[in-house]
């Protein structure tokens, strides 16, 4: 039988928690709401957070600047727990910390993930990694800052409760969060529909130089390595577009492309239900969700938007 949670803690004196490269909001709402969960219930325990930059608008949640960005003089860790990861890989810069650490866990909702740390809670059916979190916790002892945390990540990876993933249990979850006292409305507000001028940029040029293929079906856009330099514009300043390229009525999935370096581009992927764009992702070696998948691959734009789009048709071919 797995240990519990609490199990998996007891005897540790030192944790570090770490999030996936480019760090989303269920990424950073986990994270932070777990960090502060044992800060403050585990207070003789030492705990770090290791993750990238995060968008300036996440630092609404409280702590942030405790964030480690980069990796030290640290010792081994006792115990390493990396959230929402579908693999070691996508630690990025603290992936060392990991495979250092006495002891590993791993708290995703990927159905890419293949339990690939000592301790796993999986579970691909839950809305996000922030209500797995959630779970784990006491709620009674579920602080108000730790609840923002939580209740953003919720938020983020839900399109605001509006995906299919939400359910009757995510609901739940969110409504003992705002029984904290939490402002839900300025959190959605200030952390997911609240963009900069340079955001809505790039947004407008992504929307205006889309296409559609398959049939009108599906949506593409992409962004140059130089539009991003001439707007100066962060990878945090994509959030966001492909969800807005999928509301196009009469498409079923949406590609958004963005360049990391020359000719190397970040796909994201959105689908209806017609779609599994994770088994799209999973085929050049990504993953995600059925509706919401990513994967990094090279070649030229054209070659990506070719060979993702070949993968799709496979799919969308079988729904005619």
């Amino acid at each position: 039988m797995k240990e519990s949670f609490a199990e998996l803690l007891d005897g540790k004196k030192t944790v570090a928690l770490g999030g996936h490269v480019r760090p989303d909001g269920d990424c950073v709402g986990s994270c932070m709401g777990l960090y502060l969960y044992l800060k403050e219930q585990y207070p003789q325990m030492q705990t770090d957070l290791y993750l990238e930059e995060i968008p300036e608008s996440f630092h609404l949640l409280s702590d942030t600047e405790m964030i480690r960005h980069e990796i030290g003089q640290e010792k081994t860790y006792d115990l390493f727990l990396c959230l929402d990861c579908g693999d070691e890989k996508r630690l990025g810069f603290s992936a060392p910390l990991f495979v250092q650490a006495g002891q590993t866990g791993c708290i995703d909702h990927h159905v890419s993930n293949q339990a690939f740390a000592d301790w796993n809670e999986i579970d691909p059916d839950a809305s996000s990694t922030a209500e797995l979190v959630y779970r784990l916790l006491d709620p009674e002892k579920i602080s108000l800052p730790c609840a923002q945390a939580l209740y953003m990540g919720m938020a983020h990876d839900t399109g605001v409760f509006r995906y299919s993933c939400t359910s009757p249990d995510t609901l739940k979850a969110a409504a003992v969060l705002l029984q904290k006292g939490i402002n839900g409305n300025e959190i959605i507000e200030k952390t997911f529909f609240e963009k900069t001028y340079v955001q809505n940029q790039i947004l407008g040029l992504a929307l205006l130089e889309s296409i559609l293929t398959l049939d009108k079906r599906c949506i593409v856009s992409w962004i140059t390595k130089k539009q991003i330099a001439f707007f100066e514009a962060v990878p945090a300043d994509m959030e966001g577009i492909v969800s807005q390229l999928r509301q196009t009525k009469g498409t079923e999935v949406a590609m958004f492309l963005y360049e990391l370096e020359t000719q190397v581009f970040k796909v994201s992927l959105r689908s209806g239900e017609s779609v599994d764009v994770s088994k799209v992702a999973a085929y050049f070696g990504g993953g995600g969700h059925a509706q919401a998948a990513g994967v990094t691959m090279k070649g030229t734009v054209y070659d990506v938007i070719n060979n993702v789009s070949g993968q799709i048709a496979l799919q969308l071919d079988k729904t005619e």
